[in-house]
């Protein structure tokens, strides 16, 4: 009988995809750092260390990469953080993108280094850029990344993402411990995932003020790309649109035409990045042995007192949730 790891290996090759020292194939896990430190943020009472500066972020990330690390045991990930809220290479031709938000409190970004240096002392490297948000950092390694593994995993409940998935790679909303593959993104928004940033270039995103085309909404989106692929096939057959068995389908041609530069705009602010300079190699993302001092210092500064007993015990290889 063929040992387990060697048919693991053996299949891996046949993909062309690389295996870890073990002969297990890889999962590469890239965590989208910032709704989980946002999400702790405003979510936990306010936290204070021995300095008296807040930790409260800090305290639920800790939390969440502990128990992710404990659950899901990651040989090989990633952590992207935003760095780009008013500098995004898409201000450049659009400075309305993201213009509605509040930037995030002092208080709340100057514990950010400190997330940073929870994640480092994990073993897990940090990415962040000025012109790229995080989304753009993954998409970048899964463009060069994903081949050379078995599976990757996303770990954010960001639906922009669900453009860069496919049968190899999924979109985990750890938090509500619900997985997207193309059949969920699929039921889901009505369209495939490489129509993703079409849909939001009909659609529009409020929440990143995309504008989208004046008077469709998710549904019609859906619906005119149940018919075309992409918005150059929409837009090369409106007379064909205005014939589509839906209610007010010639206005909505007529309407498409008006806005074609609108939806084209859109389309562009919502497409992910995948020029990013990042790791070209899988072992690049090789997690690092954990420093397991870093993080005791850490957590006993930061008055982490619970975080510290658990991380001992899952750096010792107990369950430590």
């Amino acid at each position: 009988m063929v040992p387990r790891a060697s048919l693991a290996a053996n299949r891996a090759r046949l993909l062309g995809r690389d295996v870890d020292n073990s002969g297990v194939a890889v999962t590469l896990h890239l965590i989208d750092a910032a709704p989980y430190i946002f999400r702790a943020y405003f979510t936990l009472p306010e936290m204070e260390d021995d300095r008296g500066r807040p930790v409260s972020a800090v305290y639920g990330f800790a939390g969440f990469l502990l128990r992710y690390v404990s659950e899901h045991a990651p040989t090989h990930a990633a952590l992207a953080f935003d760095e780009s809220l008013t500098t995004s290479f898409r201000n450049d031709f659009y400075p309305e993108y993201k213009a509605q938000r509040e930037q995030p409190p002092e208080e709340l970004v100057e514990q950010l280094d400190t997330c940073k240096r929870v994640a480092e002392a994990f073993g897990i490297r940090v990415f962040a850029h000025d012109r790229y948000e995080a989304d753009d950092l993954i998409a970048s390694m899964v463009r060069h990344l994903a081949g050379q593994c078995e599976r990757t995993v996303i770990v954010s409940p960001d639906k922009d993402l669900a453009q860069l998935v496919d049968d190899s790679v999924e979109l985990f909303d750890f938090a509500r411990d619900r997985r997207w593959g193309p059949a969920e993104v699929l039921e889901k928004f009505g369209v495939r995932c490489e129509q993703i940033a079409d849909y939001l270039g009909l659609a529009g995103d409020s929440v990143d003020n995309i504008p989208g085309v004046p008077r469709v909404g998710a549904k019609t989106a859906a619906a005119l790309l149940g018919h075309y692929a992409n918005l150059e096939a929409l837009y090369d057959d409106l007379d064909g649109v205005a014939e589509l068995p839906f209610r007010g389908a010639r206005s909505c041609a007529k309407n498409l035409a008006e806005h074609r530069d609108l939806a084209f705009l859109s389309r562009r602010l919502a497409t992910l990045a995948y020029d990013v300079e990042v790791p070209r190699r899988l072992e690049e993302l090789a997690l690092g042995t954990p420093d397991a001092g870093e993080l005791d210092t850490l957590f006993a500064r930061l008055g982490f007192a619970t975080l510290r007993e658990r991380a001992a015990k899952v750096l010792a290889g107990e369950p430590g949730r």
